[in-house]
């Protein structure tokens, strides 16, 4: 991929045993495997909402008048992260950790390019592997090279489709990568995966620089008569208008942002006012008086948690354990060249998770870089949490927030505050996976490399693993959350963390 690859597709219910379909370019998503894939099957209900009234501007939490709308197409509007860079810096990364379902149109044209050894493709190399889905359906995918790379990827990291015909060639799904389309009113608002490194790492040209380009891209996945989605559901139980969940949202991310404090703190603030607006009946306080409310709510987890707890109690030994297999699934390497569905590999991944639930077990090496070893030898790593890294997590949660990339039709239909629960979680996890990467290679203290790394591991996973979607994992995060085990990770894993 080169610097026009753009948007990568996301998908509505995760965790369903049927398909969902991505209501950005309307393809359908099959989770066999465990790997995202993508197949086009037309347009869906998810964006048949009502449409959504847009004012020219709108008031946030602070008092400001909010208006960050670009419109590139009549009547839909565009919202950008305003923190993030991207350029492709042809790592292939993307080209060996996804495999891609493509249309029998696309396959039509890659075959009319007439691929031979000539072009770098083996003779004996298929470029196509194709399953059946149902009695009549089937599905196609781009075949993998031996060692798991793209059968189009070659030596240098480039795409050989690209570079003999141009990115318009590419399939779609190739040419959206890392960014994501999800509803926001009656417009739209971008997200990016931070499983790519440049992503991660903010390298590249700024977002508000590419308008053009996701212009040009927006016209060929978006239809004509898009005019909105309804709102993910504030709880299960309450729902509130596109506005006011925007008021909500925009509050998390104004937490974020404030400087003052550092990334764990912020989190428990959030946490800690966030929970007291989910158990509030909001019937009564709507509009204005809904952002007095969360005015009032964030200042008071300012001042209510100006700092770390002196006193907070470690996460319960069961919080532990679940932890430890939440950090297991995201740390899984499911990619279309390690995945095992035979009864050997499902055995495998039973064995791994009784390793994990094991307080004085041994880890199971579930990739490279996270090598075998006793679940006690983490205890002796602590972690150098970096400006870098400070900044690194804080643009991950609020590129996260800001492309509503956390609940919703982007992330199992969970509503916005359990899906901010599970964001949350992304941290402590990280922590801990860095841990486990630099007792790895011998060290005692992880660094920010190791950081980068395993917020790359959990960001492949997270809203996109089927596993994460389904109840049990769902589950999970509510038990948490109400066993207050949240706020103590959040906690375990801010003490963890030394500046630097």
């Amino acid at each position: 991929m080169r610097n026009g690859s753009l948007f990568v597709l996301y998908a509505e219910h995760a965790g369903n045993t049927e398909p969902g379909f991505c209501p950005v370019c309307f393809r359908e998503l099959r989770h066999d495997k465990n790997v995202r894939e993508f197949h086009v099957r037309g347009f869906r209900d998810i964006f048949r909402g009502n449409k959504v009234h847009r004012n020219s501007g709108r008031r946030t939490i602070d008092g400001r008048l909010k208006s960050d709308h670009h419109c590139f197409m009549p009547s839909l509007s565009l919202h950008l992260p305003i923190l993030q860079n991207w350029s492709c810096h042809n790592c292939g990364g993307c080209c060996r950790d996804h495999a891609v379902t493509i249309t029998a149109e696309e396959q039509t044209r890659i075959l009319s390019q007439k691929w031979t050894p000539a072009n770098g493709i083996p003779e004996n190399q298929p470029l196509f592997v194709e399953e059946r889905r149902g009695l009549i359906g089937k599905e196609i995918r781009l075949a993998h090279q031996p060692d798991g790379a793209c059968v189009f990827l070659d030596s240098h990291g480039l795409c050989r489709i690209h570079a003999r015909f141009g990115e318009a060639a590419k399939p779609l799904a190739c040419r959206i990568y890392p960014y994501a389309f999800h509803p926001c009113g009656d417009g739209l608002t971008v997200s990016l995966r931070f499983s790519c490194p440049s992503v991660a790492a903010n390298r590249g040209t700024p977002l508000a620089r590419q308008k053009r380009e996701l212009k040009q891209l927006a016209e060929l996945v978006v239809p004509a008569n898009y005019r909105g989605a309804p709102p993910p559901r504030l709880t299960p139980r309450t729902q509130l208008d596109w506005e006011e969940t925007l008021s909500v949202v925009e509050a998390l991310d104004q937490t974020y942002a404030d400087p003052e404090f550092p990334l764990a703190v912020k989190i428990l603030q959030s946490l800690y006012w966030s929970q007291l607006v989910a158990q509030a009946k909001l019937r009564k306080i709507r509009g204005e008086r809904l952002l007095e409310l969360l005015e009032l709510l964030v200042n008071a987890a300012r001042i209510e948690i100006p700092e770390l707890p002196a006193k907070s109690p470690p996460p319960s030994s069961i919080g532990m354990t679940q932890f430890r297999l939440l950090a297991g699934q995201y740390a899984r390497k499911d990619t279309a060249a390690s995945i095992d569905l035979s009864w050997r590999g499902r055995f495998q991944q039973f064995k791994n998770a009784l390793q994990l639930a094991r307080r004085n077990g041994t880890l199971p090496a579930l990739q490279p870089g996270l090598a075998e070893m006793p679940v006690t030898a983490l205890d002796a790593v602590s972690v150098q949490f970096s400006s870098a890294s400070e900044e690194m997590f804080t643009r991950y949660f609020r590129v996260k927030l800001q492309g509503f990339h956390f609940c919703g039709a982007a992330c199992y239909g969970q509503p916005v505050i359990e899906g901010y629960h599970a964001l949350t979680l992304v941290y402590p996890v990280s922590v801990w996976l860095a841990r486990w990467r630099a007792a790895s290679a011998g060290r005692q203290i992880a660094n920010h490399d190791d950081l980068q790394a395993a917020l790359m591991l959990v960001d492949h996973q997270h809203a996109y693993s089927p596993a994460l979607g389904h109840w049990p994992a769902r589950r999970r995060v509510r038990n948490f959350a109400t066993s207050g085990d949240l706020p103590r990770l959040i906690t375990w894993a801010g003490e963890l963390c030394t500046k630097s």
